[in-house]
């Protein structure tokens, strides 16, 4: 009930998916698929005067921005999501005319778009590989003795487009050394420590993450063994850096605190 009654604020008409049973408040029809919040109570469609909309699911861009161009009324339909604790849009209601003229108007420039889509694949690949390869030049230049196909690794799944991971973040697109030593340590606690068995085995996160501390400190150390001279940052500001960066994202970050205390 509590997401019902805080919808995302939004300029035009909004539907909500309930994730509930609900039932109209007016003609007691349900329970309901889709729903208007009038004064915070539900009513159906129809009863909120939009029974005769038809509903344009969200992942064709076009479809549904050329609906709402074509459509005299429309809704945004959105649904909570209990895990981001946020509303999410899921589509859009149109008229059924609005729909068919959209649809036409889509076929006309198929061709068109589908050479635009390439297009745009090709110039987001080449992105994604120059990226890739200045986020490892990037690890070699902190961590010099890292083997290079393992800093190529680290730097292609840290970077992966839409992945929401280090690399994709603000810090890690501007190759930050933070986001960068939090990558390479993500990598080493992965691979090169028994981390995973411990999860897999029932330890706590934050446990098993103690207890492969100095694995991990041991790793790095090593791969950053010929570091020297000005204008490079020492091991424990690195670790420190990385430790903030984990902070950050999952909450933790002991590896970079026990190393920067010393």
């Amino acid at each position: 009930m509590a997401a019902l009654s805080t919808p995302p604020p939004h300029s035009g008409l909004l539907v909500v998916q309930p994730l509930r049973r609900r039932h109209c408040a007016e003609c007691g029809g349900g329970p309901l698929t889709m729903l208007v919040l009038e004064n915070g109570a539900p009513r159906c469609l129809d009863c909120a005067d939009l029974g005769h909309l038809v509903f344009v699911p969200r992942g064709d861009t076009a479809l549904t921005r050329r609906s709402r161009e074509e459509s005299a009324l429309s809704a945004v339909v959105v649904r909570f999501n209990r895990r981001r604790s946020r509303y999410e849009r899921q589509g859009v209601l149109v008229e059924e005319a609005g729909l068919a003229r959209a649809e036409q108007r889509c076929l006309e420039d198929t061709e068109a778009r589908r050479r635009r889509r390439v297009r745009d694949a090709r110039r987001r690949a080449a992105e994604d590989v120059r990226f890739t390869d200045a986020f490892a030049a990037e690890i070699r230049r902190l961590f010099p003795a890292c083997p290079a196909d393992r800093a190529q690794e680290i730097a292609a799944h840290a970077s992966v487009r839409g992945s929401g991971r280090v690399g994709r973040s603000a810090a890690g697109r501007a190759l930050s050394e933070g986001a960068v030593a939090s990558a390479v340590v993500a990598s080493v606690r992965h691979v090169d420590t028994p981390y995973d068995g411990l999860l897999m085995s029932g330890v706590p996160r934050h446990e098993a993450r103690r207890r492969i501390a100095a694995s991990v400190e041991r790793v790095l150390r090593e791969w950053r063994s010929t570091v020297a001279g000005a204008g490079r940052a020492t091991g424990a500001e690195l670790d420190g850096k990385a430790g903030a960066e984990v902070d950050g994202r999952a909450g933790a970050g002991r590896v970079g605190r026990r190393a920067a205390s010393r």
